[in-house]
């Protein structure tokens, strides 16, 4: 079933060389600025919301196509990537990053299948930058190439598909692809059978996406106003469009947006989208936030034609549904309402009854995750403290889940099905140190079959990892999941360099997932810690909303009481912890970092929202207020100062070293952001420790990076926290951070 999408819209001039200064580092008499050498001036604005009078040192930097501001981000750029290649241990940790990645051959995932069992999938071989698209009809049948990227590249510009949407019939195949990690997809439609794309091309989408009808001759699309990711109004009032195979885009009919139906109250941030549900064989349409909560209408296909169509209200945002799947008219749903972790309910289709519905499966200690229809039962997948995946079936008409006993133990648990009518199931499963495995569930003899086509490798490195889950007080007292990684031989004596990660927001899970890439760390003697903030969905729609707007300090809050409790253990000790987040775990950087700036060796916050009382006046930033909150509102408007590293920056204050990154074609948060954040704090510090800014001009947010732009911000992460905690074989000579 092809389900409408939800979620947040979850990244020069050098003055001496690199060496010189991670030299003077450590030098008795070195400027407290010797790192901050590419100062810019900054242009103030002030002004006062709610009687609160906000100084806005750095709004110049704002004004991306300024050449003197686009210059200081290309100058810090250059600056910090020499920097970084100049810390002694990178190059070998970038070796081994790279040689565990070539143990994988082939690497397969994203796989979709169609009605009459087609894959669709992303791969890449150990050659590509990029992955590709293939087919294939069924496990271990031929494949077929139907999708290269790398034919669009040119030597400034690199692509990467955002999205693929296979016809139902799997006969067609529609492809998103977006240039330098911008999302700003153009859709191509292409034959499956042939391998030859239709004559048309369809700009101005955002991600890829599109939803297919059954005549496999016509798809929803979503159209934003401009590609221009740096254009403040480009996602206002964006329309879905109906478009039919071999026509001129331009021609296309308007089919869902504000305007046609100002009645159902959509506003202009909100992104309108229609799909088509095979399970109900119904029309489904509502606006895209990164409220996950749905807003939902239906109605017939006969609706299609009709000049406007009769929309009826299926969901309402205050009913807290937050999963959903049909089985003909009957509609199965979780919701939070008086249930944090999720109960599951039934109504109607035909007369849908929220307030009526029936409940089959009340709240419990596993969260409830999402559903999924077949023609043998519903299937319900659950999580336990965020680290504990489990797999249930409740077959129709029963109100008892019976638990499915997966072929492993496994901390993220992914299901898939092809629809009500089929019988057919997979599920993949990984863990913090196991590898993803798919398989094929026989539900009659209940037997897992493999059906890997990623190829297996070895890791013997990481053999001796032991994975310590913990509950430790916050700091007020409420318990946080806390996750650790490191070698079983480590002595708890208060010197490993910790690796804290942490995200903390929209409700999103970090979930156990096997990212060799990362685990080096512990083979230099650290621990990764995972810190699951509130913010996050670990513990249900409850522990995302203690973690918003109002109670947003819980989240960084919360990571600092887990690095308090590791100092207290002695599992390490104060100035040995790196911070890390990206996106919305920014606010959990930046505000960790200036509140408790002697707690950290260093921060670093990757594409991060670090000026969130200016967000709203970027592209995507009305879309999350929802999450975060707007100026507009007295409550919300100190709520977004609260959270706001840059406003909490101070004149004189000893920060730990930092390294923030941005990408100049970023569509979620805007390159300014951490560029202002950066300045700032250059301005501000005075630890001597560097404070180093880089901004990728080939990237966004991170989505369609190539795998060399992937491997070195890795490496650059892992290399400069292990250089300023001290770590050896990242210190040149007696150099110390």
């Amino acid at each position: 079933m092809q389900k409408l999408r939800q979620g947040a819209l979850i990244f020069l001039l050098l003055l001496g060389s690199a060496a010189l200064l991670i030299a003077q580092n450590t030098a008795q008499d070195k400027s407290p600025n010797s790192y901050n050498v590419l100062a810019i001036q900054p242009k103030p604005v002030t002004e006062t919301f709610w009687g609160v009078s906000v100084v806005d040192p750095y709004r110049n930097l704002e004004n991306l196509d300024d050449p003197d501001v686009k210059a200081w981000y290309a100058n810090q750029a250059k600056h910090a990537q020499n920097t970084l290649e100049s810390i002694p241990g990178r190059k070998r940790l970038l070796d081994k990053i790279q040689e565990l990645d070539q143990r994988v051959t082939v690497k397969v995932w994203g796989i979709k299948v169609s009605k009459n069992s087609r894959r669709f999938y992303y791969k890449m071989n150990l050659e590509d930058q990029t992955p590709k698209v293939y087919w294939q009809q069924g496990f271990q049948a031929d494949e077929h190439l139907i999708f290269d990227p790398s034919r669009l590249d040119n030597d400034s510009i690199h692509h990467a598909v955002s999205d693929f949407t296979p016809s139902l019939d799997g006969s067609k195949l529609a492809v998103g692809v977006s240039a330098n990690g911008s999302e700003s997809a153009v859709v191509y439609i292409l034959n499956v059978e042939t391998g030859k794309a239709y004559p048309e091309q369809i700009d101005r989408n955002w991600g890829g996406w599109v939803s297919w009808l059954p005549d496999g001759e016509h798809f929803f699309i979503n159209r934003v106003k401009t590609n221009d990711v740096h254009q403040a109004d480009r996602l206002l009032d964006s329309k879905t469009y109906l478009h039919r195979l071999g026509t001129d885009p331009s021609t296309d009919r308007e089919y869902f947006s504000r305007a046609l139906y100002p009645d159902l109250g959509m506003k202009p941030e909100d992104y309108p989208e229609v799909s088509y549900d095979d399970n109900c064989q119904c029309l489904l349409a509502g606006p895209r936030t990164v409220d996950s909560r749905w807003a939902l209408f239906t109605a017939p296909l006969t609706e299609l034609d009709k000049p406007q169509t009769q929309w009826q209200r299926l969901f309402r945002t205050e009913d807290e549904v937050y999963d959903f799947v049909f089985n003909g008219q009957d509609v199965y749903y979780l919701t939070a309402k008086n249930a944090p972790r999720m109960q599951l309910m039934k109504t109607s289709l035909a007369l849908p009854e929220v307030s009526a519905a029936t409940l089959l499966v009340p709240e419990s200690d596993e969260k409830k995750n999402y559903i999924y229809a077949t023609s043998e039962g519903l299937f319900l997948t659950t999580m336990k403290n965020g680290i504990e995946a489990h797999l249930y079936q409740l077959p129709y008409g029963t109100t008892k889940l019976l638990p499915v006993q997966l072929p492993i133990a496994a901390g993220s648990l992914y299901f898939q099905v092809k629809g009500c009518r089929y019988p057919d199931r997979w599920v993949n499963l990984s863990g913090w140190t196991r590898q993803n495995e798919r398989y094929r569930f026989d539900l009659k003899s209940r037997q897992f079959i493999r059906e890997q086509l990623t190829t297996e490798a070895k890791f013997p490195e990481f053999d001796n990892l032991v994975v310590e889950e913990l509950m430790i007080p916050g700091h007020d007292g409420i318990q946080v999941p806390l996750s650790l990684i490191y070698q079983k031989n480590l002595e708890r004596n208060s010197t490993a360099p910790v690796l804290m990660v942490g995200y903390g927001a929209y409700g999103v899970t970090a979930s156990p997932n096997f990212l060799p890439a990362y685990l080096p760390w512990t083979l230099e003697g650290g621990i990764l810690a995972i810190a699951h903030v509130r913010g996050g969905g670990e513990l249900g729609e409850g522990w995302h909303r203690a973690g918003m707007k109002t109670t947003k300090p819980n989240t960084w809050k919360d990571a600092i009481a887990c690095a308090d409790f590791l100092i207290k253990n002695k599992y390490t000790a104060a100035g040995k912890i790196v911070i890390n987040g990206g996106s919305a775990g920014g606010v959990l950087v930046g505000r960790a970092m200036t509140e408790r700036p002697d707690l950290w060796a260093a921060a670093v916050p990757e594409v991060g929202c670090l000026n969130p009382l200016r967000q709203e006046f970027s592209a995507n930033g009305p879309g999350n207020i929802p999450e975060f909150g707007t100026v507009k509102d007295s409550v919300e408007f100190r709520a977004l100062l609260a959270m706001d590293a840059y406003q909490h920056l101070k004149p004189g204050v000893k920060y730990p070293a930092v390294l923030i990154t941005s990408g100049f074609n970023d569509p979620r948060v805007v390159a300014w952001q951490p560029g202002k954040f950066a300045a700032r704090l250059q301005e501000c510090n005075t630890s001597g420790k560097p404070v180093l800014f880089h901004t990728d001009f080939e990237g966004g947010h991170g989505m369609g990076d190539t795998k060399d732009q992937w491997f070195g911000k890795i490496a650059n992460l892992l290399s400069f926290g292990l250089w300023q905690t001290g770590t050896p074989g990242f210190l040149s000579g007696s150099t110390k951070p």
